[in-house]
């Protein structure tokens, strides 16, 4: 537990009624979305939750905060709005968690500049909405969009559904504010583009709470289009699709969404609209109005010219109204089954042959039921793939053991094939293991100095994202 005196002096910063303590008060600050932390909770296995919650409501706060937390050397884990995939968060009883959902004010919105500055526990559809009343769009849609705060949005390096051309987070980063572990405040970006030396903006994007505290984000907009179109196409094979992919974005199209589903997943999600041993392409085709219609007449083109098949666009419809609807963890778990998703990405080069390995590797593993693909994010130089793995076991216990072995095999399937092992979740703890992968052993010691020139004591966020040397 955290000492006593500690919590007294955290209640003279930002106020006694804002520093929790009790194991009720504290539950749902335990960890965040990981299945397996969930999982582990629903069999009652899950050990752990941090000393104290600390709610500060300003950056003031959050300095005076973090320099009580370096004098005493407190741990100190920056939870948003909990709503990360990878164990990000699991706190123990050592350990001081910040809480910056109550910093959720939207400081400005500039509609001359096109540009936005909100608080980093700003609710990241409360953002949208409200640059929205301003006729402008963030542009940033990823399926958590109402679940995950624009700060974390920041600290996992995330990616939205409109990524394809609207780009990702950190495409639509302008500035931040960040804590650092000695309680220093720094302001990084300060125009469009800089040549100011390194872009030390990229020392908090991405690094989930291990080197600083984002306090407050301005992000780059867009005015609302003008119109938007669909487009769904059938796929007779998986590289048919690939290609059609590839041809169009190597042409200069930039339709937002581009989504590829393999056979399996395009009979589970587009039952209505699926055609027999066909796999199906959608795109959602939006912007200026001559734009829209040039960027859908070539596309109709190039997809004909791969053996493509139009299909209804109704599907494009369908998938746009329930785009963000999933299943509980636990309702998962009451019937039996640990589902999660992994997605990785490649060249396009080597995408076919990743997708392959994977699956054959993964439905070869006991207690797999189903694992499938689609992506979901592509650019010039290649593609990424979401890969959906779901497996069962009659004892709950099992399935654990299961869910490890089958992220063991993506992971390492995807780095046998050339690709890279996360593409937008981040690391957390379940990829940890594998980021030697992606940065080599000379990467990762380099990573290490990073964080221990920022945070000598090691307070941010300890055991995540960087493995131990």
């Amino acid at each position: 537990m955290l000492d006593s005196d500690l919590v007294i002096q955290l209640g003279e910063i930002v106020g006694s009624g804002n520093v929790l303590t009790s194991d009720e008060d504290v539950s749902h600050r335990k960890h965040d979305y990981w299945v397996l932390s969930h999982l582990q909770s629903w069999v009652d296995v899950f050990e752990g939750r941090p000393g104290a919650v600390v709610s500060p409501h300003s950056v003031e706060e959050v300095q005076a905060v973090m320099r009580l937390a370096n004098e005493t050397s407190t741990a100190v884990v920056p939870f948003g709005l909990g709503s990360g995939v990878c164990g990000g968060v699991r706190p123990d009883q050592s350990t001081l968690l910040i809480d910056l959902s109550s910093m959720n004010q939207i400081r400005e919105i500039d509609a001359f500049n096109l540009t936005a500055t909100f608080d980093a526990g700003v609710n990241g559809l409360e953002a949208e909405e409200a640059v929205a009343e301003h006729g402008l769009t963030i542009g940033h849609w990823p399926q958590s969009i109402a679940l995950s705060s624009v700060g974390g949005w920041v600290s996992t390096r995330a990616a939205g559904q409109f990524s394809t051309a609207y780009g990702n987070i950190e495409d639509m980063v302008y500035s931040l504010d960040a804590v650092l572990p000695n309680g220093d405040l720094v302001t990084l970006g300060k125009a469009p583009r800089a040549a100011a030396g390194p872009d030390l903006r990229h020392l908090l994007l991405g690094a989930e709470g291990t080197m600083g505290i984002v306090t407050g984000v301005t992000l780059a907009l867009r005015k609302q289009p003008e119109k938007r179109q669909y487009r769904v196409f059938h796929t007779p094979s998986l590289s048919a699709g690939i290609e059609a992919q590839r041809q169009i974005l190597q042409a200069g199209w930039l339709p937002p969404v581009m989504r590829q589903y393999d056979e399996r997943e395009t009979r589970r999600t587009f039952k209505t609209w699926s055609m027999e041993g066909h796999g199906l392409l959608l795109l959602v085709h939006e912007g200026p109005e001559g734009r829209v219609e040039a960027e859908v007449n070539a596309v109709d083109a190039l997809a004909d010219s791969c053996g493509l098949i139009r299909g209804d666009e109704e599907a494009g419809i369908h998938w746009m109204e329930n785009r963000n609807h999933v299943p509980t963890w636990n309702e998962l778990f009451d019937r039996g089954l640990v589902v999660d998703t992994v997605e990785v990405s490649s060249s396009w080069s080597q995408i076919e042959d990743l997708y392959n390995s994977v699956i054959e590797s993964v439905s070869n593993i006991p207690g797999v039921v189903a694992v499938s693909a689609h992506s979901s994010h592509a650019y010039r130089t290649g593609i990424n793939l979401y890969f959906s793995f779901a497996a069962a076991a009659e004892d709950p216990m099992d399935l654990e053991p299961i869910y490890l072995d089958c992220w063991k095999h993506i992971m390492e399937k995807t780095a046998e094939c050339g690709g890279g092992i996360a593409h937008h979740h981040g690391i957390g703890r379940v990829r940890k293991p594998y980021l030697v992968h992606d940065l080599g052993e000379s990467g990762l010691a380099l990573l290490r100095s990073v964080k221990d020139a920022l945070d000598p004591k090691g307070l941010l966020n300890p055991g995540n994202l960087i493995p131990d040397a």
